[in-house]
């Protein structure tokens, strides 16, 4: 490395985001950004480690541990503190094709597997991939880069998400011709749709795909293949079909009183937001106001943390997070060393405006919803609840146990239910006769990814069940090898 004691001289160090008070007004992205300067300073403490695990993305107990596509921020983290900006972005897009995404939506992984956490503080690993892919797209770096030559192949792609996104780039660099088909108005599953404006600018989605239409690619929007496009046309028209369409279907909470207006699916409530903003910065009143509202979010994770900070920007009476699981320690336990990504208590970004705008964590632990009650007219207006402690079964598997006596009502005009996908939607499947795993996904080898249909692979959610971004853009690109090799008897794709 260019400062082998980088990480003995400087403290880890990120931009504050925007102030809760003020970002929680608009729409606008929560990231700031640190001067150069202090970002080469980031990239020094990128330390001489011998072996890095930050790369690695190894499975450990289930978990993966450093980054599950195989970046490589010592590389570009030494680039960075020389100041080689250019040649930082040349070999942070040799692994992902997308770090505009990741920089702003991964949960840094790499972080978690970094050298430097054993002494000390992680490098800055997310922040400086930020940095360099947004430096490259104001220096005008980023290029249209189409193909020298075609090879006459048409591949379709279904499904725009990151996982279809990074499976049409790869394969259009090998100079197929590539069809994305996304059944919404607009491309991007759900980097578009699923993820928040503060936490994903559209703009940055959208520049991306005007990028990738220029280089080739083309994108068909408001077409859901199996039923505005038959499935048996995708297999004549095309010489290989890869699925990405993600798993959408929501896990639902069949509980008493489920029928009421007013509890909707977390995607649902965070779709229709998007969509209105983009369409009429929320003129059209076309969707799923929480104004005035006590809003109970059942469910944990990023989509929980979504609805929080959704409901705050609309001005929401109360806010209250309901987890069934136990709260996360603020240390690593002996269950869970370096490398693995530390299972840590965080306060995400709706965490933290709440507790501004309400005086406290708007999350609650241990609990499970036992009914919904309604208010005469068919709406929901409380939430039955009832704590829970967790104890092992005679399997040795944790269960929930009720607590007698801990009994409480919610009131709540909203609830939105984030608990998560239990696998995709299986229309396309079975109209291709694809066969599926026990968990209802798409059954296809991780790195190989064919089906067990001639010619048709899978990747991302659709393939793997619910997961990370980091991770759809992995099986993507793995996808795309295949199918090339499929195509042309060998691949260049890596």
């Amino acid at each position: 490395m260019g400062k082998p004691t980088g990480f003995i001289e400087y403290s880890r160090e990120v931009p504050a985001d925007r102030e809760p008070l003020e970002r929680i007004k608009d729409w606008q992205e929560l990231y700031q950004s640190l001067p150069e300067d202090k970002l080469k300073e980031q990239a020094a403490r990128c330390m001489e480690c011998g072996t890095p695990f930050c790369h690695s993305g190894m499975m450990i107990n289930g978990i993966a541990s450093g980054c599950p596509n195989h970046n490589v921020p010592p590389e570009w983290n030494d680039l960075v503190y020389r100041g080689l900006w250019k040649e930082a972005l040349n070999r942070l897009l040799k692994t992902n094709n997308f770090p505009e995404f990741t920089g702003r939506v991964c949960p840094a992984l790499c972080e978690g597997a970094c050298a430097g956490g054993l002494v000390g503080s992680p490098v800055t690993v997310k922040n400086i991939e930020r940095a360099i892919i947004d430096k490259a797209y104001d220096e005008g770096w980023m290029k249209p880069s189409p193909p020298a030559k075609r090879t006459g192949k048409k591949v379709a792609v279904v499904g725009s998400g990151p996982a279809g996104l990074a499976c049409a780039a790869q394969l259009n660099k090998a100079g197929h011709n590539v069809t994305v088909y996304e059944r919404s108005d607009r491309i991007g599953g759900l980097l578009m749709y699923g993820i928040p404006n503060m936490k994903l600018d559209k703009q940055i989605v959208q520049r991306r795909i005007d990028l990738m239409a220029e280089e080739g690619v083309e994108f068909v929007t408001n077409t859901e293949v199996g039923k505005a496009y038959p499935a048996e046309k995708l297999r004549q028209d095309f010489d290989a079909v890869v699925l990405c369409a993600g798993a959408t279907q929501p896990r639902d909470l069949p509980v008493e009183g489920r029928e009421q207006g007013g509890i909707h699916f977390a995607v649902e409530y965070l779709t229709a937001n998007t969509k209105s903003l983009l369409d009429s910065n929320h003129a059209n009143n076309e969707f799923i106001s929480a104004e005035g509202k006590d809003v109970i979010v059942i469910g944990g994770g990023d989509t929980g943390t979504d609805c929080v900070g959704t409901a705050l920007r609309h001005r929401c009476k109360s806010v209250t997070q309901l987890e069934i699981m136990p709260q996360l320690p603020t240390e690593r336990g002996e269950n869970n060393p370096w490398p693995q990504y530390p299972r840590l208590l965080k306060v995400d970004y709706g965490q933290q405006e709440a507790k501004v705008v309400q005086g406290d964590d708007p999350r609650q632990y241990c609990i499970t919803t036992k009914k919904f009650v309604g208010d005469g007219n068919g709406q929901v207006k409380e939430v039955h609840t009832i704590n829970v402690e967790w104890q092992k079964n005679e399997q040795g598997r944790p269960v929930p146990k009720e607590i007698a006596g801990t009994e409480k009502v919610w009131p709540a005009q909203l609830v939105l239910l984030a608990m998560g996908f239990t696998g995709p939607e299986d229309s396309l499947i079975k109209q291709l006769g694809v066969e599926q795993d026990g968990r209802s996904n798409v059954k296809a080898e991780y790195g190989k990814h064919k089906t067990s249909v001639e010619g048709i692979f899978a990747a991302g959610d659709m393939r793997r069940g619910q997961s990370l971004v980091i991770w759809a853009i992995n099986e993507g690109r793995n996808a795309a090898r295949e199918c090339d090799r499929y195509l042309m008897g060998d691949t260049n794709l890596s």
